[in-house]
């Protein structure tokens, strides 16, 4: 279980991808003192938290009013969270801190969302609920992961500072390349489930029956 709970907390992380938004949030908050920003930085951090621990608890519910099957989601998932990592590591034009409104005081977009509490984050989470039956276990993996990242992020300028704009681009690649190997695996564990549903003597009897009919 402590693996399982690891496991998902790394995932979230890549996905929160805290280091990739280090200069967006520097460039937001930039002109506002050091203390109001680590206030802003808490404030939109515990909206992101809340938005995700929100999803976990509904996430199953919807799935199950869908009549999504476990194999079909993790396959799903497996291909969502390749083609995040992909542009992870092949990244397109992100958006540049001089397109983002930076008059004002950030609430809730875009600090909270979509950086932090994302659709990726959020989809990786409705499959990590479905596919565990302890929603305490996922719960503990969102938290390891949002308080990871929020001490990142509450060290923005310091990390701005030591790795540069070629580090922070060459740690975002690094946990997409991470996050393309989960992603296989879910893909690979999917597909083996999907067959062994289709194998299983209770499908074989259902289809004999059917063609019976």
């Amino acid at each position: 279980m402590v693996e399982t709970i690891l496991s998902v907390a790394v995932s979230l992380w890549i996905l929160i991808d805290p280091i990739g938004d280090v200069p967006l949030f520097i460039a937001l908050l930039n002109k506002m003192p050091p203390e109001r920003q680590k206030k802003i930085i808490c404030r939109e951090m515990l909206i992101g938290l809340s938005t995700m621990v929100l999803f976990l608890f509904i996430g199953d519910g919807v799935l199950r009013f869908l009549n999504i099957q476990p194999s079909s989601l993790s396959i799903a998932g497996g291909i969502i969270l390749f083609l995040i990592s992909i542009k992870m590591i092949f990244p397109l034009k992100r958006e540049s801190p001089e397109d983002l409104d930076i008059e004002t005081e950030p609430f809730i977009v875009p600090l909270a969302i979509p950086l932090v509490a994302g659709p990726s984050v959020l989809a990786a989470i409705m499959i990590y609920a479905r596919q565990q039956e302890q929603n305490w276990a996922i719960l503990a993996s969102i938290c390891i992961a949002w308080a990871i990242s929020l001490a990142i992020l509450l060290s923005a300028p310091f990390l701005h500072q030591a790795l540069g704009k070629k580090g922070i681009k060459a740690c975002e690649r690094l946990m997409g390349l991470i996050l393309t190997l989960m992603a296989t695996q879910m893909f690979l564990s999917g597909l083996s489930l999907f067959v062994q549903q289709d194998c299983s003597p209770s499908a074989t009897v259902n289809g004999a029956a059917s063609t019976k009919l």
